[in-house]
């Protein structure tokens, strides 16, 4: 898997561009948002990548934030969505935007993206009510330069624990904590409920 791209950003084609790494040209697709923070050709550039393998293409998808990632990837797991809907969904709205209408479960912010009807736009909003949680909650410690939370929540969700659970166990843990103690302490705490 390939996670994370730096290198000499190369070309800029909406929604693809090129990033050089050592003489590779890879092509990523990225969302309209993480495409207007682009530096201009020639730059170096770093993006959180998700690289999809499919039977005919394997396909690398490029964003600014690991909020734009994770909300990508909750995306791809609903059935009917795919990587190219969820791209959509990324460029049309910010990762803010899409937390807000899920939590407000607003289907009309959905159907203004292209491609997005009523009927997914539903199911997006009931698939997503639980999932956008983690990250709601890693965000705020990335910004204040502590990125612990967000690898304790990561951490958790790659043990099998719904964003719902992971939030609710984040939130009952005091600061400062590392993060192989703050692990420990989540999963004591989750194992208790």
């Amino acid at each position: 898997m390939i996670g994370r791209i730096h290198g000499k950003l190369v070309e800029k084609r909406p929604p693809q561009i090129i990033v050089d790494v050592q003489g590779v040209g890879y092509e990523l697709d990225v969302p309209m948002s993480t495409f207007y923070q682009l530096p201009a050709t020639g730059a170096e550039v770093s993006l959180h990548t998700h690289l999809v393998v499919r039977e005919d293409a394997h396909q690398l998808y490029g964003f600014a934030t690991e909020a734009e990632r994770h909300a990508f990837r909750q995306l791809l797991k609903i059935s009917g969505v795919g990587a190219r809907t969820a791209l959509s969904v990324l460029s049309g709205l910010s990762v803010a935007d899409l937390r807000e209408a899920v939590t407000a479960q607003d289907s009309g912010r959905l159907v203004k993206v292209p491609g997005i009807g009523k009927k997914t736009a539903e199911r997006l909003l009931l698939e997503l009510r639980d999932k956008l949680d983690a990250a709601a909650l890693a965000t705020p410690a990335a910004a204040s330069g502590d990125g612990r939370a967000g690898d304790i929540a990561n951490a958790l969700v790659a043990l099998g624990y719904n964003d719902r659970e992971v939030g609710w166990a984040i939130k009952q843990l005091p600061s400062g904590l590392n993060v192989a103690d703050g692990i420990r302490q989540a999963l004591k705490l989750l194992s208790k409920q």
